[in-house]
Parts: structure tokens; C-alpha cells; sequence
């Protein structure tokens, strides 16, 4: 938690500087915890114009980690953030005077890949006992369902879960010789491994399960006043996400490729077809309670939170649930 008092302190200062600049118009600035195919409804949203239907101009901002994500909204640097939820539970527990809240849930589950230096066609999970694994940021949704998976399978004790490399710097620290293995998003990927750097021995969302993972979410005060511009976001969002399950794959995949430039389209293919094997999105954005209370369970777990925080205290789905009855209407 002492990371997440340190987020808010800064965020505090921070909003001094930019109390004057908000956005004009119908632009919103969105920061992205990460670039992934793991976030495929959103860029086909942008490129298909799905946002411009709905009036809005989107201005997409790579965060490169949740805490510096969460820093950029609660400061209003950008206006919606899309990340893991557990750092709206964070900000929850130290009585924000201005909560982020979530408005709309995007996956249902983890979206890395465990990706090792050698080919394990016969993967066990006890195989990583006493080994070095890259698993991001103290306190994120990837470290922390990493840890789930490894102690679920018993070797929680004996493998390394390194959290001291920043998680948009894990890749090129494990290409450069940190780690046994590391894990990653698509189509990172896919582009580590069709570059013959390394293989895929597992995806940690098919073996942790459902838990809310990544979440549309933007402070109480901004939403107070821009909640007709969250439902237009959201039904943008989510024709996307019909467009992703109902089209052909090679058209998602044309779709796609305008925010993906350095990546082929195969890898892009691969990792349509691996985030649909898992059932990474959610039909709907409305975020359950139950899925919720898995959330805390594994932050719990993790040693990053001691006592509940309330449901209603950090999600809303009045938006969600006006959007998805207008998509199935």
C-alpha cells in the first residue's frame, strides 16, 4: 500500500498543474495500463470509427503500468483510464476525496502468456520450482494472479516471482538474459516467439479463472458531468466487441493492424485466437459483484489489502447497464 500512498501524493501535486487544462469538446484523453491485443474491442472501436459515430474524438495514451495510469486520471491528465481494477480498490481504502470509479469492465480474465527461453512441450507447473520468473509490478494484476497460479499449483514457495523490473521494461530485461521466464501480453508475444526468442509454456488466464481484470473506470467528479460521454465511450466499446466476435477473423485482423504497425499479421491472428480460447472479454460491461469478490480475494492473497472495500464504493454500472440493454435492443 505504501506504492499506492506514494501514487496519491503525487497525483495531488500533479492536479495543481493541470487544474486548468481539461479537454474541449467531445475529445477524451484515455490512458491504456498497456498496448494489447488482450484490449482488441477498444482499437477496433478507434478504427472502425465507432467513437466518431458516437461523437467522440479519442486520444489514446500508453501508460506503461497501472500506477502511472492511475497517477495520469486522478491528476486529470486524461479523463478515462482503462486498467486493472484492484487500483481503484487501492485509492478505495486510503478515502480518496475523489475516487475513480469503474464504469465498465472490458476482460474477465488474466491476458499474459508465461513465456520461457526453451520449449516445454510437456509443461507442468511444478516445473518452475526454483526458477526466476519476470512477473511485473509489486501490487498489479499480473503479478498478483501469478502468484494465485503458482501457489494453486504448490510451487508459490520455491519459484522467484522477480517484481523488481518495471513492468513495460520486463521483455527486453528477460531478452537480455533476467529470468527463466517472463510473462507477457499479445501480440508481444507472439512477436518474441515467432522471432525464435522463446516459447510459450502456458497462459496464466486458463489456468487462474474469472476475475474482473481490466476496467473502463474515471473519477466520481468527471463523471458527475460527462456521464453522457461515458455511455457514448462505452457503446462504442462495445460494438467493438460485437464487431471482434462476430466478424471474420481476417477482418478483425484488418482492423486491427492500424494499432498494431510493428507486429505481423499473424502474430495478430494468434492473438485473437489465443484471447478467444480463454474467453478473455466479457459480453457484457456491467462488472459483477461475485467477480468482484474474487478480485479481493487474490489481492488478498497477495498481502496488498487487509480489510474489504465495498462493492458500490468503487464501481457503478448505471452506465453499463444502459448500454448493454441499448446492444441488446
Amino acid at each position: 500500500m505504501k506504492t499506492i500512498n506514494i501514487l496519491i501524493s503525487m497525483a495531488l501535486i500533479i492536479v495543481v498543474a493541470f487544474s486548468g487544462c481539461g479537454n474541449s469538446g467531445n475529445k477524451i484523453k484515455l490512458n491504456e495500463v498497456t498496448h494489447s491485443i488482450f484490449y482488441a474491442p477498444l482499437y477496433i472501436a478507434i478504427n472502425n470509427g465507432y467513437f466518431e459515430d458516437e461523437g467522440l474524438e479519442i486520444e489514446l495514451i500508453n501508460g506503461g503500468g497501472s500506477d502511472k495510469s492511475m497517477t495520469s486520471l486522478i491528476s486529470g491528465q486524461s479523463q478515462i483510464a482503462l486498467l486493472g481494477p484492484e487500483t481503484a480498490v487501492y485509492v478505495a481504502a486510503q478515502n480518496s476525496t475523489n475516487q475513480p470509479i469503474i464504469f465498465g469492465q472490458l476482460t474477465k480474465r488474466d491476458g499474459t502468456l508465461l513465456v520461457g527461453r526453451n520449449e516445454e512441450p510437456n509443461f507442468q507447473w511444478s516445473d518452475l520450482a526454483g526458477k526466476e520468473i519476470l512477473g511485473g509490478r509489486r501490487g498489479g494484476m499480473p503479478a498478483m494472479t501469478l502468484q494465485y497460479v503458482l501457489d494453486k499449483n504448490g510451487v508459490g514457495d520455491t519459484a522467484e516471482v522477480n517484481l523488481d523490473v518495471a513492468f513495460d521494461l520486463m521483455v527486453s530485461a528477460f531478452e537480455n538474459g533476467t529470468g527463466d521466464y517472463c510473462t507477457m501480453f499479445e501480440p508481444v508475444a507472439s512477436d518474441y516467439i515467432s522471432a525464435g526468442k522463446g516459447y510459450k509454456v502456458a497462459s496464466i488466464g486458463q489456468e487462474s479463472g474469472e476475475v474482473p481484470y481490466t476496467a473502463f473506470m474515471a473519477t466520481e467528479n468527471w463523471l458527475k458531468k460527462n456521464n453522457d460521454k461515458a455511455e457514448k465511450f462505452l457503446t462504442a466499446v462495445m460494438k467493438g466487441y460485437q464487431f471482434l466476435m462476430t466478424a471474420d477473423i481476417e477482418k478483425v485482423v484488418d482492423s486491427l493492424m492500424p494499432s498494431f504497425t510493428g507486429s505481423t499479421r499473424t502474430s495478430i491472428k494468434n492473438g485473437i485466437i489465443s484471447y478467444k480460447e480463454i474467453d478473455a472479454w466479457v459480453e457484457s460491461p456491467v462488472m459483477k459483484e461475485t467477480a468482484y469478490k474474487n478480485l479481493l480475494d487474490i489481492i488478498k492473497h497477495a498481502g496488498e489489502l487487509t480489510t474489504d472495500v465495498e462493492f458500490s464504493k468503487v464501481v457503478d454500472n448505471s452506465i453499463a447497464n444502459i448500454v448493454t440493454s441499448k446492444m441488446a435492443a
